[in-house]
């Protein structure tokens, strides 16, 4: 359990620990499971449901059981290179020596002679950090480097990679041969390799001519069970003299589709503001809330698609759910411009992850960027 207590029990970024993490116990025990007997693991869900919420508690319940255990967690969506990830993935090890034993840090970066270090403090927690740079020239015998390192360690070592369909976006010809042939020599080292992306993810773990096909086996992610969510929002709020109404709670997650990021957003402000929670009007103002909080950053967004692509969206966002945006009934109603323009408009949207397609039709997966585009 977390000893420190925290204000606001309904942490919407980040991971605190398993006292402020809903359920996920089956996904849990399945994921240590896999990674203590040695079978990499694809982890595939849309963004927002809990991916990196699932790995971080694993990783937290590993480090109590097995005290050298090393876990690295990296997010490379923002990576664009090969010579990015190595130095992000290099920037993690070293952080987590750093971490663990300040005097090992010495060790590494004699093990690591390229590397150029640069230390500071993290001005919100105040504890040593360190980054690495690395020369691009040098990243993939810095890669070969860092596996030698790992395997020889006398640890069991656990790496997540998020956003790990990223990689198919590399200038470099190789990347996924290379990571895989250092990883099938690395025994002691285990992954997880998550992402947002299906088809893409898909490519790479599931299509015979890849170097990844057969290494890994696979684990979706669902959202939360509605029961189960619902009774961990009430006994927080039982917890200083409150109530939360079931009916209010379960209009909340039908309205975001049970999205964990977006029901979190509002459970904090709910929390925040009210004590007992019995009313649908308490809901609206809490929703109103984020969406107002969020509007710049929406007036922002939409400067960056293009004429179609926002109107399109403008009409899901009224429709709610559309089945086929391309049927000539829906193209009328919104005075939309030829099929052609939409399926490209559409396209986009689906790889900028601002819609999302459930079985029963598209919608915008930001659920308050939808009430945003509705009042326009």
């Amino acid at each position: 359990m977390v000893k420190k207590k925290i204000k606001n029990p309904f942490v919407y970024q980040g991971y605190v620990g398993p006292e402020y993490f809903c359920d996920r116990a089956e996904e849990t025990e399945e994921l240590i499971s896999n990674l203590r007997n040695g079978r990499n693991t694809v982890l595939i869900s849309p963004r927002r449901i809990g991916k990196t919420g699932l790995i971080k508690n694993s990783f937290w319940h590993i480090k109590q059981q097995e005290k050298d255990a090393i876990c690295i967690y990296i997010d490379i969506f923002a990576t664009k290179n090969q010579h990015d990830f190595v130095e992000l993935l290099g920037t993690a090890i070293a952080q987590n020596v750093l971490s663990r034993e300040k005097k090992a840090i010495k060790h590494l970066l004699e093990f690591f002679g390229s590397w150029r270090p640069v230390f500071g403090v993290d001005p919100m927690t105040g504890t040593p950090t360190v980054s690495v740079s690395i020369e691009a020239s040098q990243s993939s015998m810095t890669l070969k480097t860092i596996f030698d390192y790992l395997s020889q360690s006398k640890r069991q070592v656990y790496v997540a990679i998020d956003e790990f369909q990223q990689i198919t976006c590399y200038p470099e010809d190789g990347i996924e041969a290379l990571l895989r042939s250092y990883i099938q020599f690395a025994p002691n080292v285990h992954f997880v390799f998550s992402g947002s992306k299906r088809h893409l993810m898909a490519q790479i773990f599931n299509s015979p001519e890849r170097p990844f096909y057969l290494s890994t086996i696979g684990m979706g992610l669902q959202p939360l069970h509605q029961e189960i969510y619902y009774d961990f929002a009430r006994r927080f709020f039982e917890g200083k003299n409150g109530s939360f109404s079931q009916d209010v709670f379960q209009t909340m997650y039908q309205r975001f589709y049970g999205v964990t990021r977006s029901i979190q957003l509002i459970l904090n402000r709910l929390y925040e503001t009210e004590k007992h929670v019995n009313k649908m009007a308490q809901l609206d103002e809490a929703v109103h809330h984020v969406v107002t909080r969020n509007a710049m950053q929406y007036e922002v967004l939409v400067t960056f698609l293009s004429d179609n692509q926002l109107t399109l969206l403008k009409a899901i966002a009224k429709e709610g759910c559309v089945e086929s945006p391309m049927s000539t009934s829906f193209m009328r109603k919104y005075d939309l411009p030829t099929s052609s323009s939409i399926k490209t408009a559409l396209d986009t949207l689906l790889e900028k992850e601002l819609l999302y397609r459930l079985e029963s039709g598209y919608i915008i997966y930001d659920t308050f960027f939808e009430l945003w585009l509705k009042q326009l």
